[in-house]
């Protein structure tokens, strides 16, 4: 797709004392769990790079487990990654979002969550799903392409 990059041939350090930080739309990590290669490179051959999701996105995960092994599974798999929880700065950011964009391009409130939490950290979101956010002014995109 014309515009987007490949993950694998991006990831750059910006500078010796920049950490790389990233945060992770629940789609890449749905594929993870499916096996798909180009997630699974992300999450385990990168560990010069930060990763994080919020807490919404493990939340989540867990409901859509279909029983508690599942919820046990998909805490193991992803404790090394960070979670970022939800304070008033994310709530009033999420709210401004869901006030504004809520009716006039459907945005949901798992997404205004997940869209106030990569504006308040100041750090990208990886997704597929572009276009659940592309209309947020302040939000970092990261577009993530699968090889597949």
């Amino acid at each position: 797709m014309e515009g987007q990059r490949h993950f694998q041939r991006d990831f750059t350090k910006k500078g010796m004392d920049e950490e790389l930080n990233y945060l992770l739309d629940t789609c890449l990590l749905i594929d993870y769990l499916r096996g798909e290669p180009s997630v699974y490179n992300l999450l385990v051959n990168n560990a010069e790079i930060k990763l994080s999701m919020s807490t919404v996105t493990m939340m989540e995960l867990t409901i859509g487990a279909f029983n508690k092994r599942e919820v046990n599974y998909i805490q193991k798999a992803f404790k090394e990654i960070d979670i970022i929880y939800i304070d008033r700065d994310i709530s009033k950011i999420a709210e401004d979002l869901i006030i504004k964009y809520s009716k006039s391009h459907n945005l949901q409130i798992n997404d205004a969550l997940i869209a106030a939490t990569s504006i308040k950290m100041n750090i990208e979101l990886i997704t597929y799903n572009v276009s659940d956010f592309n209309f947020i002014p302040d939000i970092k995109l990261y577009p993530f392409v699968s090889k597949n």
